[in-house]
C-alpha cells in the first residue's frame, strides 16, 4: 500500500493478507502498525530508531521492511550510505526486520543502463550480510512490472507488479514475457440524445461544431470522474458496439460524442474502456500515462467486481 490509510481500510474489510506500507510516514503513525498488523518501510535511521523507541516503550513489536534507495532519489537511504542503517537494524531491539528493498526508476525503458546500475547497486548492498556473516531479510524485492518483465534476475523472493495487476504492461516496447488480461471496463449509458444541425457548436468553448447533421449522445461522465479533460476531441468511445469520436470539450460531469447517422437512445451502453480500448490509448490522448489513467477514477465510479 502507498499510504497507512489504505493498509487500515484493508483490515477493516477484512483482508488478513500481510500488508506493506511502502510511502512515508511519521513517527507518531508507528502505534498503528502493530494494532492493524501492517509493515513498516523503515526508510531513514531516524524512523527506524522510532520504531525501536515505540517498541520498547509499548512491548509491541513492529514488522519493518528496509527501503535502499539505488537511483530514484525518492525516499531510502542511499546504498552509499546502507552500511551503517543495516548495522542498526541487525542490533534493533523490538523490531523484526523482515525485508529489505528497493525501486527502479526506469526498468520499464528500453536503455536499462540505469536500471541495471540500481541491480547492480541493491546486490552489493546485500553483501552487507555475507560480509557480517549474517542471514539477509527473508524478503528482498526490487522489481515492479519493467523489472519483472526485462530483469528478471533481479526477482528474488517477491515482486511487486504495480500495473501488471490492471492487465497492462508499463509500456508498449516492453517484451510480453508474462502474459497479462486487462482487468478493468469502464461502461456508461447514454444520458441524452439528439441531432445536432449542421454550424451548431457543442460543449464549452463552442469550438467544435458539426460539418452535417449528425446524432450527439450526452454520456453522464467527465473530468470529475476520471475522464480527463486533456482527451478532449481525440477520445474514442463505442456507443451500442459502434466506435465513435468524443466531441467538444469533456465536462466536469458529462461529455458528448458523435454518433453520426446511427441510432441511439438514452440507456443504451456506452464503453469507455475496454473491448478494444486500452489504457495506453487513453494515455495517448491524454498525453500521459497509463499509471495515471488507471489511478484517475473517481471515488463515485462504481465498482463492480466479477469473477471471470
Amino acid at each position: 500500500m502507498a499510504t497507512i490509510d489504505e493498509g487500515i481500510r484493508l483490515r477493516e474489510l477484512g483482508i488478513d493478507k500481510p500488508i506493506l506500507v511502502m510511502g512515508g510516514i511519521f513517527p507518531w503513525q508507528i502505534q498503528f502498525f502493530p494494532r492493524y498488523d501492517l509493515t513498516l518501510t523503515a526508510s531513514s535511521p531516524d524512523l527506524l530508531l522510532a520504531a525501536e523507541q515505540f517498541a520498547a516503550a509499548s512491548g509491541q513489536r513492529v514488522r519493518a521492511h528496509l527501503k535502499i534507495d539505488t537511483g530514484m532519489e525518492r525516499v531510502g537511504v542511499r546504498d552509499t550510505e546502507a552500511e551503517p542503517f543495516l548495522e542498526q537494524a541487525a542490533s534493533c531491539r523490538g523490531v523484526d526486520v523482515e525485508g529489505i528493498y528497493s525501486h527502479y526508476a526506469n526498468a520499464d525503458s528500453s536503455d536499462l543502463t540505469h536500471a541495471r546500475l540500481q541491480l547492480e547497486r541493491f546486490n552489493e548492498t546485500l553483501r552487507f550480510y555475507e560480509k557480517r556473516s549474517l542471514p539477509p531479510p527473508a524478503l528482498r524485492h526490487i522489481s515492479n512490472s519493467g523489472g519483472i518483465l526485462q530483469l528478471p534476475e533481479g526477482n528474488f523472493d517477491m515482486v511487486r507488479s504495480g500495473i501488471m495487476f490492471y492487465g497492462v504492461y508499463p509500456t508498449l516496447s516492453v517484451p510480453h514475457t508474462v502474459e497479462v488480461k486487462p482487468a478493468i471496463t469502464w461502461r456508461s449509458r447514454v444520458a441524452y440524445s439528439k441531432i445536432t444541425p449542421p454550424g451548431r457548436p457543442v460543449s464549452y468553448g463552442a469550438l467544435w461544431q458539426a460539418e452535417r447533421p449528425t446524432r450527439i449522445v450526452t454520456v453522464p461522465c467527465g473530468y470529475a470522474d476520471g475522464y480527463v479533460r486533456r482527451m478532449s476531441g481525440r477520445a474514442r468511445l463505442f456507443v451500442n458496439g459502434r466506435l465513435v469520436p468524443q466531441v467538444g470539450r469533456i465536462c466536469m460531469d458529462q461529455f458528448m460524442a458523435d454518433a453520426g447517422e446511427a441510432e441511439a437512445a438514452v440507456g443504451d451502453p456506452v464503453v469507455l474502456l475496454g473491448e478494444g480500448i486500452t489504457a495506453h490509448d487513453f494515455a495517448e490522448w491524454a498525453g500521459t500515462s497509463p499509471y495515471e489513467i488507471l489511478t484517475n477514477f473517481c471515488v463515485r465510479v462504481p465498482r463492480v467486481y466479477v469473477e471471470d
